[in-house]
């Protein structure tokens, strides 16, 4: 158990930044499920190969990872002065957002629950 009052402790732990280059996607309209299997093909790979990769992937996920996948390589070419070249995917994973609830009519007068879930999807890159 750490020493110290809370609050020191919650300084002390939020004084480590982590500086490498990351994109977020909030509230993709895309579940947790069906956006891990493009993550779990482009994890670990260079820039260059998970591009290629996303983007001849038939998955509605990967069109939004693409765009994602991008902007974390500009966000580490501008705001860390990174080259391209040697940039891989460190980390990326997709964490449960909020769903929407919806109602479809069913036979006989009945309700049926549709539930529209979101995630929340996070690329972060690193260089060699």
């Amino acid at each position: 158990m750490a020493k110290g009052h809370r609050s020191q402790i919650k300084r002390e732990r939020n004084a480590v930044k982590d500086t490498r280059p990351s994109a977020k996607l909030s509230y993709a309209r895309v579940s947790v499920q069906k956006a891990c299997f493009v993550l779990d093909a482009i994890r670990g790979k260079d820039v260059m190969t998970a591009l290629g990769i996303v983007t001849y992937n038939p998955r509605y996920a990967s069109s939004l990872i693409e765009k994602l996948l991008k902007s974390a390589v500009a966000n580490a070419e501008n705001n860390n002065g990174m080259d391209p070249a040697k940039l891989y995917v460190e980390e990326c994973f997709a964490n449960k957002g909020p769903t929407m609830k919806r109602v479809k009519p069913r036979a006989q007068g009945r309700a049926y629950r549709i539930e529209k879930r979101m995630s929340h999807i996070t690329i972060v890159l690193n260089e060699r």
